[in-house]
């Protein structure tokens, strides 16, 4: 059984684990990248629903998890696959969602749903498999933690740094401080693959510690929460620009660089999740289509620049479908963010290139006397 908050109920059977599970619900549009999704730590604390219909036909396999575990609270899919086809396949998504414990629900009423969640919005929810009384369960809905005002990110980030390296055959050429806020793990890997050093570090680390380490740039990672929480990933980027070191931000990173220069935030009625967001440069007028994952925005002007403690900003891709602050970049120091995910493991990769654009800011800033 699933139950909104607003009291919509929907039966199904049970996909994965046995038991109950609280969170956020959520739809993603995806029609690849399932494995992705459930890895990635963005998601912490939401009940994600599938609205491609058939899930788990590739099975499961240990190459391309973005994180250490599944951290979806539970799923919700039409039809999952019986039997995983493909040749890198090493068990089954029902397996696996077991054998790590995620409660997941298979039912007839996914469209429906996506629709309800479009009209009303995101809202608390639950899956269970051990409840048959559908307002016990509301009660407990109820009774569960918002999305709104939760601070998230310390909850996914890594205890200690670690360090990812160039592959072998590739020189190293720059050395970064990525902040994880809840780095997906193909992000480090993306800026190894083009020469850099990458330091990942804990969500609580300071601008002190960051600058400590005398890197050529910066990163902050995507991550879940309210960024309207996120003090102290904020004060830590601030002493990033105000040191002039390169900086680059994206989804969560993004809207920290938000906050950092004194913009506001706000939740999405139900968000983007999925890999095919249109966003246009406002600049070249050229349009990436983009994986994404998010549920709060940026406020910032769409008109043209606009005053900022470190100088003249403004807003650099716009979203397509509701006209969201995509991406941000200041005009007199080496920092900018976007709002969508260039990594884009599943893909598309559209905006690989903006890994290329970091490099650029970290060579000018080497190459200057």
């Amino acid at each position: 059984m699933l139950v909104l908050e607003d009291g919509r109920t929907f039966r199904g059977t049970s996909f994965g684990a046995e038991g109950e599970t609280f969170g956020e619900m959520v739809f993603q549009t995806g029609m690849t990248g399932y494995q992705e999704t459930l890895t990635d730590p963005s998601y912490h604390r939401q009940i994600v629903a599938m609205t491609a219909p058939h899930i788990g036909n590739t099975g499961v396999n240990d190459d391309d998890p973005e994180s250490g575990r599944i951290w979806v609270a539970g799923y919700v899919v039409r039809e999952p696959a019986r039997i995983p086809s493909n040749w890198r396949a090493e068990r089954t998504l029902d397996d696996e969602l077991r054998r790590q414990g995620v409660v997941g629900i298979a039912m007839q009423g996914t469209r429906a749903l996506t629709r309800h969640l479009r009209d009303r919005g995101a809202m608390r929810a639950a899956v269970s498999t051990v409840e048959d009384d559908p307002a016990r369960l509301l009660e407990r809905v109820l009774a569960s933690p918002e999305m709104a005002g939760a601070d998230l990110a310390a909850e996914v980030s890594t205890d200690a740094p670690y360090t990812v390296s160039p592959p072998e055959g590739v020189p190293s050429r720059f050395t970064v401080a990525a902040v994880d806020l809840g780095i997906k793990a193909m992000t480090p890997q993306r800026l190894a693959e083009r020469g850099c050093e990458v330091t990942v570090l804990p969500s609580s680390a300071t601008a002190e510690e960051i600058l400590a380490l005398g890197t050529d740039g910066v990163f902050f990672s995507n991550g879940p929460g309210d960024p309207a929480t996120a003090d102290g990933p904020v004060a830590a980027m601030r002493g990033v620009l105000d040191a002039g070191v390169p900086l680059f931000g994206i989804c969560f990173g993004n809207q920290i660089l938000g906050r950092a220069l004194d913009l506001g935030t706000y939740k999405l009625p139900f968000g983007h999740r999925g890999a095919n967001q249109p966003v246009r440069d406002v600049h070249t007028g050229r349009v990436y289509i983009t994986s994404q994952n998010h549920g709060f925005a940026v406020e910032a002007p769409l008109d043209g620049p606009f005053d900022t403690a470190y100088g003249p900003a403004e807003v650099s891709y716009v979203g397509l479908n509701d006209n969201v602050v995509e991406g941000l970049r200041l005009l007199e120091r080496p920092a900018f963010s976007a709002q969508f995910h260039p990594e884009a493991a599943a893909g598309p990769h559209d905006a690989a290139e903006l890994f290329d654009a970091f490099c650029d800011l970290m060579a000018a800033r080497a190459a200057r006397p």
